[in-house]
C-alpha cells in the first residue's frame, strides 16, 4: 500500500521541482547581495572585493535628516490602508448583500472589481488627469460648487489621502469578494429563524451576517499586520513628485533614489534589510495571532 502511494505521489513531487527551483534561483540566490549593507560596495570589485565597514551603513541611515519622516510617511500611508482595506470592503459586501436582483449585483461586483486588474502605471496617467488642478473634472466639480482647486498630488495634505483613497478604489473590489463568500457560508437556517422572531434586516446584519463574518475579518486584519511597513511603491512612484516628498516618499521610494540614482548601493541594501528584519517580525506575529485568534495556520 505504501509502495502505491509512493508510486502516486512521485510524479506529484516532480511537478514541483520548476516551482522549487524558480524559488531559489529567483527569492534565494539573490538574499546573498545583503552582504552589500555591511561594505562600501563598488561594482567593478564586487561582492568579494568591496570594503567591509560594518554597521558604518546603518549608522548613516539613521543620522539622516530625511530618514525617520520617510519611515513615519511610510507607516502612517500602510495603517490607513489596511484601515480602509478592511472597513470598506465589509461595508461594500453588506451592501451588495442586500441586492434581491441577482443580475445587477453581479454587473456591480463586476464594476467594482475591474480596476483590481489595471496597473498603477495605467491608473496614474488616469488619476493625473482626473485630479488635475486645471483641466480634472473633481476639481471642476469643486469650482461648480464655489470652491477652490486642490492640487491633490502636489499638495502634502492631500497627498497621502489620496493615495489611500485611490488604492482602495483600485482594491477593495477583490477584498468585497472575499467577505461576499463569507457571507454566502452563513447557514439561511439563521436567518429564516431571525424573520420569525420578528427581526428585519439591520438586526439580521447585525446579530448574524457580521458575526458570520468575524473569522474572516479577524484572519485579514491579523494578516494584514505584515504589511505595515509596504505603503505600495508602485503606486508612490507613479504619483508622487518633489513637491511631496515630505508626505509622500516612503522606505522603498526612499531606497530606489538612493540606491539607483545616487549609486548609494551599500546605504540602500541597509535600508532595505532594516525593513526585511522589521517586516519578518510583523509578519510573524501576523501568522501567531491569526493562529491564535482565528486558528488560521500555513500548514
Amino acid at each position: 500500500m505504501k509502495g502505491r502511494n509512493w508510486r502516486i505521489q512521485l510524479p506529484l513531487h516532480i511537478m514541483l521541482i520548476p516551482g522549487l527551483a524558480a524559488i531559489l534561483i529567483f527569492s534565494y540566490y539573490p538574499m546573498a547581495g545583503a552582504v552589500i549593507a555591511f561594505q562600501k560596495f563598488i561594482p567593478t570589485k564586487g561582492l568579494f572585493h568591496s570594503k567591509w565597514i560594518g554597521l558604518d551603513n546603518f549608522r548613516y541611515v539613521l543620522e539622516l535628516p530625511d530618514f525617520y519622516q520617510v519611515l513615519w510617511n511610510t507607516i502612517y500611508i500602510a495603517v490607513m490602508k489596511i484601515i480602509a482595506g478592511l472597513l470598506v470592503p465589509i461595508v461594500i459586501a453588506l451592501l451588495l448583500n442586500e441586492v434581491r436582483k441577482e443580475a445587477m449585483k453581479r454587473f456591480i461586483q463586476t464594476l467594482v472589481y475591474l480596476p483590481h486588474f489595471l496597473s498603477w502605471v495605467i491608473l496614474s496617467g488616469i488619476l493625473i488627469d482626473v485630479l488635475s488642478p486645471k483641466t480634472g473634472i473633481v476639481n471642476a466639480g469643486l469650482r461648480g460648487l464655489g470652491l477652490e482647486p486642490i492640487f491633490f498630488l502636489g499638495d502634502n495634505r492631500w497627498f497621502p489621502f489620496t493615495l489611500v483613497i485611490s488604492n482602495e478604489w483600485k482594491e477593495f473590489g477583490f477584498s468585497t469578494i472575499v467577505y461576499l463568500a463569507a457571507i454566502l457560508g452563513i447557514n439561511p437556517a439563521l436567518y429564516e429563524a431571525a424573520k420569525v422572531d420578528g427581526a428585519g434586516r439591520w438586526k439580521q446584519t447585525l446579530h448574524i451576517t457580521l458575526p458570520g463574518m468575524a473569522p474572516i475579518i479577524v484572519l485579514l486584519a491579523t494578516l494584514s499586520i505584515g504589511n505595515v511597513l509596504n505603503a505600495g511603491f508602485e503606486q508612490v512612484f507613479n504619483l508622487y513628485s518633489p513637491v511631496v516628498y515630505q508626505s509622500g516618499d516612503i522606505i522603498d521610494t526612499f531606497v530606489y533614489r538612493i540606491g539607483m540614482i545616487d549609486a548609494q548601493y551599500g546605504v540602500a541594501t541597509a535600508v532595505g534589510l532594516f525593513k526585511s528584519l522589521v517586516s519578518l517580525i510583523l509578519i510573524s506575529t501576523s501568522y501567531f495571532l491569526a493562529y491564535r485568534f482565528a486558528n488560521y495556520r500555513i500548514f
